[in-house]
């Protein structure tokens, strides 16, 4: 059994279809076995923007070192959030500007020539939805995964898989059904 942290990257955790998603998850996996953790940034308290870039660390919010925390503890990450403009949410992005930062996600080389990945061995499942159709959206804006796979979470060492799920705010009930049992396949095997 996995230690998983789950994280809601859409700002509203009210009753949306990523929340929908992540409570599938939350129950399956504990169903399942598996310890869990979640979190919804939308209920995060701490100041997204980067006043002085990187010149300056700025010292992080109480919940963005519990965030830290519940990402080191777990074994498998699982994040879910809407695609908005061909990215993730403003709030989700100003959360891995100010919390992946050299010491907890990565350690540079002191010759300049690479970097440690301190959070290697771990495994990652993104979810992201999307209004559009996944093809359609990459198609005319390009590849929208690569940020959060390979610049973010492939960066400091996860083994990151993507599931897309386009045509989120007009699926059928039926459709919506069938993605649950997709996630809850998931959850049971804590992937």
């Amino acid at each position: 059994m996995s230690k998983i942290f789950i994280l809601i990257g859409n700002p509203d955790s009210t009753e949306t279809f990523d929340c929908g998603i992540a409570d599938t998850y939350e129950k399956e996996a504990v169903a399942a076995g598996h310890e869990v953790r979640r979190t919804n940034l939308g209920d995060l308290t701490f100041d997204p923007i980067l006043h002085k870039g990187y010149k300056v660390i700025q010292a992080l919010e109480p919940d963005l070192l519990k965030v830290q925390e519940d990402m080191k503890w777990a074994d498998h990450f699982v994040l879910i959030y809407p695609l908005w403009w061909a990215s993730m949410p403003a709030l989700l992005k100003g959360m891995w500007d100010r919390m992946f930062i050299p010491g907890f996600a990565f350690h540079f080389h002191k010759d300049g020539m690479g970097w440690d990945r301190l959070l290697k061995g771990k495994t990652a499942r993104v979810i992201i939805t999307s209004k559009n159709w996944a093809i359609i959206e990459r198609v005319l804006f390009g590849d929208f995964k690569n940020e959060i796979g390979r610049a973010i979470l492939g960066f400091a060492g996860y083994s990151v898989r993507i599931t897309e799920i386009g045509r989120a705010e007009n699926m059928s009930e039926d459709k919506k059904a069938s993605w649950m049992k997709t996630i809850t396949k998931l959850a049971q095997k804590g992937a």
